[in-house]
C-alpha cells in the first residue's frame, strides 16, 4: 500500500507494474469510479482473510494463492488511485500501513498453522511487521524508506504463493507438507534478516550524516 503525496516518491515502494499500460487503464477506471483508495486498502484485508483458508485440505491452498494475488492487486491499485488518480486523503497514510500489517498477519499465521508450526507462523507475522516498522522508522528519521529484502513484502508473498500452488500436489502424491514447513521457516528467518539489513543501512546513513 502506498497512498502518499505525489511529491514523496521516495516513500513509495518501487513497482514495475505501475508502468504497464493495462494496469494504468484499470487504475484510471477505478479512479473514475466511486471506489476510494482507502476502500481498496480495506478490501485487501478481505482478500487476505479469504486466503487464510489455506488450511482447508487439499485444494484450499489454490484459493489462498488467488487471495494473495488479489490482495497484492489492492496494494497496487490503492496507491495508483490515490496518487496518479488524484484521490489521496488526509488519512491515506493510516490506510497505507495498517491494513497491510493485518493482511500480512492473517496470511502468515494461517501459513504457520497449515504447516503444523503455529509458532513459526506467529514469528513470521511478527518479523514481517518489524520489517515495516524499521522501514517507516527510517522515514521518520528523515531518510528515504528502505524497501530492500531479502524478504520484503513482495518476496514473502511470492514465496507463499509458490508454496500454495505446489502444496496440493505434494499432499496428493507424497501425503506430506514439507514445502509449507520450509516456506514458513524461510519467511520468518528472512524477515528477521531483512530487519537487520535495513537497520544496518539506517545506522550507516545516520553516521554518514554527522
Amino acid at each position: 500500500m502506498e497512498q502518499q503525496d505525489p511529491g514523496t516518491d521516495a516513500s513509495r515502494r518501487p513497482i514495475k507494474a505501475r508502468g504497464n499500460a493495462l494496469v494504468r487503464r484499470i487504475a484510471s477506471a477505478l479512479a473514475s469510479s466511486p471506489l476510494t483508495p482507502n476502500a481498496i486498502s480495506v478490501l485487501s484485508i478481505v482478500f487476505a482473510g479469504a486466503a487464510a483458508l489455506l488450511w482447508l485440505p487439499p485444494w484450499g491452498a489454490w484459493l489462498c494463492a488467488l487471495g494473495i494475488q488479489l490482495r497484492l492487486l489492492c496494494n497496487l491499485f490503492d496507491g495508483m488511485v490515490a496518487v496518479e488518480g488524484g484521490k489521496s486523503t488526509p488519512t491515506g497514510a493510516l490506510y497505507n500501513e495498517v491494513p497491510d500489517r493485518i493482511a500480512d498477519s492473517l496470511l502468515l499465521v494461517a501459513l504457520g498453522y497449515a504447516a503444523g508450526l503455529p509458532w513459526a507462523g506467529w514469528a513470521a507475522a511478527l518479523f514481517a511487521a518489524l520489517t515495516a516498522y524499521v522501514r517507516t522508522l527510517g522515514g521518520a528519521l528523515g531518510l528515504a524508506q528502505d524497501f530492500r529484502g531479502p524478504m520484503a513484502k513482495q518476496h514473502r508473498m511470492a514465496l507463499m504463493t509458490l508454496a500454495c500452488l505446489v502444496t496440493p500436489f505434494e499432499a496428493m502424491f507424497a501425503g506430506s507438507r514439507h514445502v509449507l514447513v520450509v516456506v514458513v521457516l524461510v519467511i520468518a528467518a528472512g524477515s528477521l534478516l531483512t530487519c537487520a539489513t535495513r537497520l544496518r543501512a539506517i545506522a550507516r546513513q545516520l553516521e554518514a550524516a554527522r
